[in-house]
């Protein structure tokens, strides 16, 4: 069985992984990271990764981590020190925290996503391929939505689609964010990023190709967070058994 640290695991992707966790005997939550209380949990919460003891920390064979940002170094610092093998999918890293991820995959086995999702990550090879085939002759827009409690904007996701287009065209693009601030004729040089935060939408991605008389359309929709649960615990399974190195959900597809 895994043992897993769940890093926020208060939060609702934590809770989605624990109650995806429980329905198998392949996995058991051994701790959790939450800066929050947590009531009627059968797991040890502790504020912080130094908080761990010895004994606790002996059970963990993985870190899952769906947190915060602001919690990276800590996180970092921890798998490193210890030698856990990570799942990081917390959205909103910046450079400086993607250079730092990349540094410490050199001494532990770390999977990183911006989504968890199978369906996401064939709309980025799609979009590949439809970027590859249409090239500059068609205006490319991203368009996510998501539910009224979400942080960041754009989402990771869309950021990592328009990466994996960016990755097929010949001049690299730029991410246009906001429309209102500027008076002038789109720049075939563009990628325009677009963002809805409303209700309980859990994610919502379109990808617009528009050319002369056609629009292509590539779309995908997520019903619960169950489905980026299952895709964190299958890269938990697989990162455990890996040598160290950066992983992505390519390896996960391609088994």
């Amino acid at each position: 069985m895994t043992g897993i640290l769940l890093s926020g695991a208060l939060g609702k992707m934590g809770k989605a992984v624990y109650a995806k966790a429980s329905e198998s005997n392949e996995f058991q939550i051994i701790a959790g990271i939450d800066i929050a209380d947590g009531n009627n949990i059968d797991f040890p919460i502790y504020k912080s990764f130094d908080l761990i003891p010895d004994s606790v920390l002996n059970r963990i064979d993985v870190v899952i981590d769906f947190s915060n940002p602001s919690v990276f170094a800590g996180l970092l610092d921890f798998i490193v020190r210890n030698k856990k093998p990570a799942v990081i999918a917390t959205t909103g890293l910046n450079e400086e925290q993607i250079i730092k991820m990349k540094s410490a995959a050199y001494e532990v086995p770390i999977f990183f996503s911006a989504n968890m999702s199978l369906g996401v990550n064939l709309i980025c090879e799609l979009a590949k391929k439809a970027a590859k085939a249409l090239g500059s002759d068609f205006d490319i827009e991203i368009l996510e939505m998501h539910h009224n409690q979400k942080i960041d904007a754009p989402s990771g996701t869309a950021l990592m689609i328009a990466d994996s287009i960016s990755s097929e065209l010949d001049e690299q693009p730029d991410y246009v964010y906001d429309r209102a601030s500027k008076r002038e004729k789109r720049s075939k040089k563009e990628i325009g990023i677009q963002s809805v935060r409303a209700g309980n939408i859990v994610g919502e991605h379109q990808v617009i190709f528009a050319g002369t008389d056609e629009v292509i359309t590539l779309s995908h929709s997520a019903r619960s967070k169950t489905l980026f649960a299952s895709g964190a615990l299958s890269a938990a399974k697989m990162i455990v058994k890996k040598e160290n190195g950066l992983y992505s959900m390519k390896e996960l597809i391609d088994g």
